[in-house]
């Protein structure tokens, strides 16, 4: 397995940074853990979500994609 093999890590439920603010009608960037480091995805929302805001993956589109929620408060 080399070091950039994702097909072992299901990002559903991981919490992570948005890193570059996500638009309702296009892509931005998330942080997420991933084997320990963190590694930057390309994020895609229903609703925009601002720069450091905390969110959830709710799903993934592809190995370096996914589809995210602002993390609830309580």
């Amino acid at each position: 397995m080399s070091a950039r093999d994702d097909t072992d890590f299901d990002p559903i439920g991981a919490i992570g940074r948005v890193t570059v603010s996500i638009p309702s009608d296009g892509p931005g960037e998330v942080l997420l853990p991933v084997r320990g480091g963190t590694e930057a995805f390309a994020a895609w929302s229903r609703e925009p979500i601002a720069r450091h805001t905390q969110v959830v993956v709710v799903d993934h589109t592809s190995a370096r994609s996914v589809i995210v929620a602002p993390l609830p408060t309580d």
